[in-house]
């Protein structure tokens, strides 16, 4: 059997990378979570640690956080995968990119330091974005919009959830269906695999250098409806 870790951040991208390892038939060790030292919180997305927790928990894979620097961010990456690699049996490393040459650079090269395959379960061509996010909407996952662009997307974005109306509305920005290249951020809550909800309050907007964030509040899990 294949064993893989998933590199995670908490959003839609991830999580159907997730769901299509499953469906696979890929035993999905373990979900890494870089952290930087500098912030406290997520590289990905700026999230809560507890969240990612959560997550982990609704979905019942173990979280790994790795602790890195932004000077530091390769090694200690490559670091802590030869470490889970031993721990959990593992012969390949998952990404959820999905088009971006140099993300998937950058996945392989640390993959192969650490001697393990590097997986790119949702790799697509760029005009394959708006019909991935359709196939999110229709998935039975669901998930918030928790951080975005400025310069692509306002306020406005913050909370909605990625559903029809959203596929349909994105349509008509500069952002990528997907925001691959960051335009957008989510935070997914329940689904399938989920064995739990998250459930959350909406929070403040957080003004960050070049990006607005949501704060989720008040999270817990809670059996699913």
């Amino acid at each position: 059997m294949k064993r893989a870790a998933l590199s995670w951040s908490g959003g839609k991208d991830g999580c159907m990378a997730l769901d299509k390892l499953v469906k696979e038939g890929v035993k999905v060790e373990c979900l890494l979570t870089t952290v930087p030292k500098e912030m406290g919180r997520t590289f990905g997305h700026g999230e809560k640690r507890e969240l990612i927790l959560l997550q982990g928990e609704a979905l019942d894979i173990p979280v790994r956080f790795i602790e890195c620097t932004f000077e530091g961010y390769t090694d200690s990456f490559i670091s802590a995968l030869k470490v889970v690699k031993e721990e959990y049996g593992l012969n390949s490393i998952a990404f959820g990119d999905l088009y971006l040459d140099e993300h998937r650079e950058w996945g392989e090269k640390a993959a192969a330091a650490a001697a393990l395959e590097a997986s790119y379960p949702l790799w697509m061509k760029e005009d394959e974005a708006l019909a991935a996010l359709e196939a999110f909407v229709d998935s039975g996952y669901k998930a918030k919009v928790i951080r975005v662009r400025e310069d692509v997307l306002g306020d406005g974005w913050l909370g909605r959830e990625v559903d029809e109306s959203f596929a349909r509305d994105i349509q008509h920005t500069a952002s990528c269906p997907m925001g691959e290249a960051g335009e957008y951020h989510t935070f997914v809550y329940n689904g399938p695999l989920f064995c739990k909800e998250i459930g959350f309050h909406i929070g403040e907007i957080i003004q960050m250098e070049t990006t607005r964030r949501l704060e989720l509040e008040d999270f817990a899990l809670k059996d699913k409806d």
